[in-house]
């Protein structure tokens, strides 16, 4: 390698001493004004700035050059540790991919298992709900017969039974019971707050309720047609009637077709079997009805019964010597209407002795009744009538001291007290 040495006017030889002090006399000269660089015969004179800028390139391009040199040394193992770096990143953002879809997959099979279980809580809410509304129509079929129990009074009210009714809203509630209008109301609601399980437990709990209605409704009335069925019995017992004797069909009524003995099914559940209980239990009060038309338990005028005279042994109002009244006088006014105490068939209409215009009624099961001192008539013989209807006026024609009504009650021809059918007529409006 040629030499290097720095000098202001002569080359330096290479003489190891001699040069030695030559080139230290030289820097020290140059010191004060400038560098000077000798490679052979060629001299480079510097100043010291751009020495120095000379010499810190140098040091940079050294600096870089070692860094290129130990980039390229060392280049496949950080190329390999990056490369392993974003490897590991890729796999962390898979494994947290992964993991996030195994919850979106439990969460997803969570809510389609409970979408199952609503959809099953629903089917049986559906269900539920034609079952009520099947027994709520039975239970509209098994109509009050209060009033045919008993004419001289309207039908009673007490028993309560579901009402069914149409709706004229255009929507999914439309021509439903009030009751399941108001549960699809109740749902609509809930639903649209989200709340699901709020919606199917309000629906279960007013079908809960629905039913427990129905099955209070049945047996109040189930009771109340045994109830009937035992008083009828007892009145028609008191007076010798036959409560079992089958009176047949409505009178006039088209009826028919072949007989078929009742009988439930085997697997028919308990409230159907009530509701077959009950049903006998009306058809027995309907025929036992139907028999109690004929008692002539009503009162012959309307309002309350004010006696004249009694039944039994009296003084007689002419000769004033004792005598058997047959009847009872009950006060009236002239004109006021005379009614019939029981369906039946006139037997004879007009005049008739010390009865003057009178009425008789033959009401079948041995029973008759007399309406005497009549002022007119408006039945003739041979006419049926029914319990309440209008025979004739109150009078005073035939052997009477005013205007009256005689009136009398007959079992098998003979005379009884008419108030015994009176005061059994008073226990069963109390009792029905």
């Amino acid at each position: 390698m040629p030499s290097l040495t720095f000098s202001n006017q002569h080359r330096a030889k290479y003489h190891p001493h001699r040069a030695q002090e030559k080139i230290l006399a030289g820097m020290s000269q140059c010191r004060s004004d400038a560098y000077t660089l000798v490679h052979g015969a060629r001299q480079i004179r510097l100043r010291p700035l751009p020495f120095w800028l000379m010499l810190g390139a140098l040091s940079i391009m050294a600096v870089w050059t070692i860094t290129t040199a130990t980039y390229f040394a060392f280049r496949e193992d950080v190329l390999s540790s990056l490369i392993a770096r974003q490897t590991e990143m890729q796999f962390g953002y898979e494994d947290r991919i992964a993991e996030l879809r195994a919850q979106v997959d439990r969460i997803s099979s969570r809510q389609l298992l409970d979408q199952e279980q609503y959809d099953q809580k629903l089917d049986q809410i559906l269900r539920r709900q034609t079952t009520l509304e099947s027994r709520a129509g039975a239970l509209s079929n098994l109509g009050d017969v209060t009033s045919s129990v008993h004419p001289s009074r309207p039908a009673a009210t007490g028993l309560t039974k579901p009402q069914l009714k149409s709706s004229p809203i255009s929507d999914k509630g439309a021509f439903l019971p009030s009751w399941k209008r108001e549960l699809w109301t109740d749902t609509a609601a809930i639903v649209r707050g989200r709340d699901i399980g709020g919606a199917i437990a309000s629906l279960q709990a007013s079908l809960d309720e629905m039913e427990r209605q129905q099955v209070a409704a049945l047996s109040s009335i189930e009771e109340d047609y045994r109830s009937q069925a035992r008083a009828i019995r007892g009145v028609l017992t008191e007076f010798g009637i036959d409560a079992g004797k089958n009176t047949g069909g409505e009178q006039g009524a088209a009826l028919g077709g072949p007989f078929v003995p009742p009988r439930t099914p085997a697997d028919a559940s308990g409230f159907e079997r009530q509701i077959h209980r009950t049903s006998v239990a009306r058809i027995q009060v309907d025929r036992l009805a139907r028999t109690l038309h004929r008692v002539p338990i009503r009162k012959p005028l309307e309002g309350d019964i004010d006696l004249a005279s009694a039944y039994g042994i009296r003084q007689d109002p002419f000769t004033g010597a004792p005598a058997m009244h047959t009847g009872v006088d009950i006060h009236g006014e002239t004109g006021e209407p005379v009614r019939a105490s029981a369906d039946g068939t006139v037997t004879a209409a007009g005049w008739s002795g010390g009865y003057g215009q009178s009425v008789d009624i033959d009401h079948g099961n041995g029973l008759s009744t007399r309406y005497a001192h009549l002022s007119s008539i408006d039945v003739r013989v041979g006419q049926t009538v029914k319990s309440g209807q209008v025979l004739g006026k109150v009078g005073s024609s035939g052997r009477s001291t005013g205007p009256h009504l005689h009136y009398e009650t007959r079992i098998r021809g003979e005379a009884v007290d008419p108030q015994r059918f009176l005061r059994a007529g008073a226990r069963l409006d109390a009792s029905l």
